[in-house]
């Protein structure tokens, strides 16, 4: 070998010798970084257990150390805060005629409470409202804001939600002022406009009343305006693959796209109400890619479409939830928002008005559709009755918060504390950060408001108290969770 070649392989040698030296000492240094920031800062942990009196309870404060390296016997939560995914919409629940029927019933003492517990600066910081263009199950009796047989919607009103539905609307607006997402879906079209000629029991929008429908949520979102209320949006039919007892009407993926694309959305931008976000689906995780598909493949109809909607009802059969469903709208649309649009615990029984898996079911999917990719969580009925009504069709179910309307009672279950472990300190804007558990024992999410501090929740579904490490970069704590209990802890 020539003098000269070794020479080259010497320099070589040298330059990647140097380069790993400075990878190390980049990786050092954002590990410094890293242990700088979290070392010897204090966390707070707020806690609800069952069997306790811990509710949203402030239950330690605890110091970031130096990460140790864990062991394979060792739980652990990781954060990296360096990685970062959607931007957080909000939480809230809907504002039905039954909820502000069980309202009306209330003190004013009892509705301040409701109202300051839900949207109040020292409540769970709702952001979100849903409700019903017109009717839906939840409420006294089926109602339309036209008069029958009038497709030019000349008769068009919604004095009927001015009596009890608005009022309560407002005052939660009221209090909410900044961040409100406020939009409205439809149950079931007017008896004359459907092929079964009925608001319940399915049926389908005729074709030659598809403008006259697109206009009445022009109309609808015009009159709730005028009203002070601002819609953020709309979904396009609640629940549009299911024949119910109640109101319901039935859209195929190309019936929903096409109503979509030809009018729907070209009847919104020509009303100037373009801006104003259109949410498809509005059902189940099952059939939901089927339906984005459909939708989202289609430029003409897609450009119209914020994104889609969906419930928890799939796991009626005693099935798991479709996570995975979410994770492909996620990858396969990343332009595209997921919104949680309802979903409630159904077979309302006084009994079980605490009832713990109650709750937990909703911990359990509020961590994993965020961790899917989901920006908002949207509860149904914000309140209900000793029965869990009123319903017209006898469909009862439970709320996070039910009110005796005979002695006037507030019963907050345990549910209202669990979303509250999220939406209390979880703020509009913020960023999902990357998070992962060593265990399926504990479920968790994390995410970074806007003013730096990030936010994990954790959920512990088992029946023994588990001590875990919280390391965020290189940083970790020592923590534990109580039996049966969710956990937020701020840093």
């Amino acid at each position: 070998m020539s003098f000269n070649n070794i020479k080259i392989i010497s320099l070589v040698l040298l330059i990647a010798s140097c380069s790993n030296i400075k990878e190390k000492e980049v990786s050092n240094s954002s590990s410094s970084e890293s242990l700088k920031r979290y070392r010897n800062k204090t966390l707070q942990v707020y806690t609800t257990a069952k069997d306790t009196e811990l509710r949203l309870t402030k239950t330690s404060e605890q110091v970031f150390k130096k990460k140790v390296q864990p062991l394979e016997t060792e739980v652990a939560i990781f954060i990296n805060p360096k990685k970062t995914f959607q931007k957080y919409l909000g939480i809230g629940g809907a504002i039905t005629d039954a909820s502000s029927e069980v309202f009306a019933t209330l003190n004013e003492t009892q509705q301040n409470k409701l109202l300051e517990s839900l949207y109040g600066k020292d409540g769970i910081g709702y952001n979100i409202i849903r409700t019903s263009i017109h009717s839906s199950d939840f409420g006294l009796g089926s109602f339309t804001y036209v008069k029958e047989g009038d497709a030019d919607l000349k008769t068009f009103s919604i004095e009927k939600d001015k009596e009890k539905r608005i009022p309560f609307i407002k005052r939660a607006i009221d209090l909410i002022k900044d961040d409100l997402v406020f939009y409205a879906s439809p149950w079931s079209p007017p008896a004359f406009m459907k092929s079964n000629k009925n608001m319940l029991q399915g049926g389908k929008l005729l074709p030659e009343f598809r403008q006259a429908w697109a206009d009445y949520y022009v109309k609808f979102i015009k009159a709730y305006e005028e009203e002070g209320i601002p819609v953020w949006g709309l979904t396009i039919q609640n629940e549009p693959m299911a024949v119910q007892r109640w109101e319901s009407c039935i859209y195929t993926a190309d019936e929903e796209r096409d109503f979509l694309k030809n009018y729907l959305g070209p009847t919104l931008e020509k009303e100037g109400l373009g801006d104003k976000k259109i949410v498809v689906w509005d059902h189940n995780r099952d059939l939901i890619s089927e339906r984005a598909n459909t939708i989202f493949e289609d430029p003409e109809a897609s450009k119209y479409a914020w994104g889609i909607g969906f419930h928890w009802y799939e796991t009626w059969t005693g099935g798991l939830p479709k996570y995975d469903n979410l994770k492909n709208i996620n990858e396969s649309f990343p332009s595209k928002n997921m919104l949680f649009t309802e979903g409630c615990q159904e077979g309302f029984d006084t009994e079980r008005l605490h009832f713990w898996p109650n709750a937990e079911r909703y911990g359990n999917s509020m961590i994993n559709d965020f961790n899917s990719g989901v920006v908002g969580w949207t509860d149904w009925n914000i309140l209900l009755d000793e029965r869990g009504g009123p319903n017209h069709v006898q469909n009862f179910c439970f709320a996070p918060i039910h009110a005796n309307t005979k002695t006037g009672e507030l019963i907050y279950t345990p549910t209202y504390y669990y979303i509250g472990h999220f939406s209390k300190f979880i703020k509009p804007g913020a960023l999902r950060v990357s998070t992962t558990t060593s265990r399926t024992t504990i479920e968790s999410t994390s995410f970074q408001n806007e003013n730096g501090t990030i936010v994990t929740v954790v959920m512990n579904k088992t029946d023994h108290t588990i001590g875990y490490k919280l390391i965020v970069g290189a940083a970790e704590t020592y923590l534990e969770i109580q039996p049966r209990a969710m956990q937020t802890i701020i840093y």
